[in-house]
């Protein structure tokens, strides 16, 4: 029995209670209708319903906990129900019941974990978004784990999600990346306020070789070209893939700034002073008002983020999440301003989720020099340090809020301490088992002869509490935007299966024949590698086979 079904047999309880006693049916609290004690003793599951719904009822908490404790003790597959405290429920499963999970787990296969929870949800999620004027950063690496973690997240619980990173083409910091390109290709120094680094000195050496006589413009093109291109490589082999590299450099072509322009006049939000046109953010609480036009007519950076918040729009995305590195903190309050501008709800149609910065760490010292950028710690530089694997749940692994520093050792070592390595080695010594089944003649049989009832042990009772705890931890990993929780859970589940592998034998032991217990614990071995592979996966992590 899943917990999904044990909270609806209480639910089925609470309503049969209702009718059996004559009481008015009232809104239900739906799937938080049971949850795992933290102290076993005490039971399978626990719930607080009766605590809930006693003071809508007009019934004394213990008094509406006996009833349902009476209704959910003819429920099939419920071995006990007892009552603690004001009125506490504690639930036990008989061994059956609970062992059936193994089976659901194996037949769901990948789709385990997943769930409608968000139908209907059209969710825009913008992350990475660095400018084209260098590799992508420690601090971008970082919003790439997480940003593609969240979007796998999301769809697998019913969201419609379109990733997008935004490419910044247009403004004064191309224009001082083309003239470093181009002092770079004349031997000179580059610009006191543009980019140095030995990648700028490669590209404009590959413009000049395939542009002779190049000119700024040229450089200026080709070298957001041939940027752009390497960071994309460079995300792909980090295994993020965008739906959509959506350019700045197009609002303004396709004339896409006048058309906010016109939607917030419209609103009656506009105005004109000193020669230049404004946006009274004022209004929503911003800080100051916006300029959206400068008095020479040309337009800022806000103005795009106006333009490309409204096509974001128009593309029908209902939500529109923002994930943005620590230094954009005060850029909060001016877009929450200008989606109210727009007649728009920002707690409704904006999310901005702000990070906090990373470092990379050697010997306890922070690694700050890149082979090629020079002052900053690249996402290659990453990958080459730690890894693609661990470089991506190392960084899944924390709350997006939390500085934290990634050491270099700790993530390269093949032991326990290194949370990736403690969470495939489970996946690997879970197909281990399933291999060496094979040449013992141990299979699983069909579903229909597994015997549930048999995973009676303690060990295999907390496995299977584990298995049955996924599909909600995804849920609330996706709602809440926390990747992390799901790295957490999986070290726990490590844990469990070690627990169980070290108590309970799988294979049959020299001549013993094959029996139904060993197959049993066999579907429990393979659930539990399905739920590993399943929980890597919404990481961007592998499960290997063989470690």
């Amino acid at each position: 029995m899943t917990p999904a079904k044990l909270a609806e047999a209480v639910l089925a309880a609470a309503h049969a209670l209702f009718s059996e006693r004559g009481l008015d049916p009232i809104a239900l609290p739906g799937s938080t209708a049971v949850e795992r004690p933290r102290n076993s003793d005490h039971g399978d599951y626990a719930s607080t319903l009766a605590l809930q719904l006693a003071k809508k009822v007009g019934v004394p908490p213990r008094d509406l906990a006996a009833g349902l404790a009476d209704q959910l003790g003819r429920t099939p597959g419920i071995k006990s129900v007892e009552i603690a405290g004001p009125g506490f429920l504690n639930i036990r499963l008989d061994a059956a019941a609970a062992g059936q999970l193994a089976r659901v787990v194996v037949q769901a296969g990948k789709e385990y974990g997943h769930s409608e929870r968000l139908a209907g949800q059209k969710i825009n999620l913008e992350f990475v978004s660095a400018n084209p004027t260098g590799p992508v950063h420690i601090g971008g690496v970082r919003w790439a784990a997480l940003g593609d973690a969240l979007a796998r997240l999301l769809r697998a619980v019913g969201a419609e999600v379109g990733t997008e990173y935004y490419v910044n083409d247009a403004g004064t910091q191309i224009d001082r990346f083309a003239q470093s390109l181009l002092a770079a290709s004349r031997g000179e120094p580059v610009p006191a306020d543009g980019y140095a680094g030995a990648y700028i000195a490669e590209i404009a050496e590959g413009i000049t070789r395939d542009h002779p006589g190049a000119d700024l413009a040229t450089f200026r093109s080709e070298g957001v070209e041939r940027m752009l291109a390497e960071i994309e490589s460079s995300l792909t082999g980090f295994g993020v893939r965008f739906d959509i590299y959506f350019r700045e450099s197009d609002l303004h072509r396709r004339g896409e700034l006048d058309l906010a322009l016109t939607r917030l006049r419209e609103q009656g939000h506009v105005f004109e002073a000193d020669g230049a046109i404004w946006l009274r953010t004022t209004d929503f609480g911003d800080d100051k008002d916006r300029v959206l036009r400068k008095s020479d007519g040309e337009w800022t950076y806000f103005a795009a983020d106006c333009a490309y918040y409204l096509d974001k729009r128009e593309r029908g995305f209902e939500r529109v999440v923002m994930m943005l590195g620590a230094d954009h903190h005060g850029y909060i309050g001016r877009m929450r301003a200008m989606v109210a501008c727009f007649g728009d709800d920002p707690d409704a149609h904006l999310e901005i989720m702000i990070g906090q910065l990373v470092n990379l760490v050697r010997d306890g010292v922070p690694v700050r020099m890149s082979k090629r950028a020079g002052t900053v710690v690249t996402l290659d530089d990453v990958v080459e340090a730690i890894g693609v694997d661990a470089a991506r749940y190392a960084l899944a692994r924390y709350s997006a809020d939390s500085p934290i520093d990634i050491d270099v050792e700790l993530w390269t070592r093949s032991t326990r301490d290194n949370p990736v390595y403690y969470v495939q080695y489970v996946a690997a010594r879970s197909a281990s088992v399933a291999r060496n089944a094979v040449e013992v003649g141990l299979t699983r049989g069909d579903a229909d002869s597994f015997r549930p009832e048999l995973l009676d042990h303690e060990k295999e009772n907390e496995l299977l509490k584990a298995l049955g705890e996924y599909p909600s931890v995804v849920a609330t990993a996706a709602e809440l935007r926390e990747p992390h929780r799901i790295a957490r859970y999986l070290e726990d589940l490590a844990g469990n299966y070690h627990r169980f592998f070290d108590n309970c034998r799988i294979l049959p032991k020299g001549d013993e024949p094959i029996g139904d217990l060993h197959r049993a614990r066999l579907w429990l071995n393979d659930a539990t590698r399905t739920v590993i592979a399943n929980g890597l996966d919404l990481l961007g992590v592998s499960a290997p086979e063989r470690m």
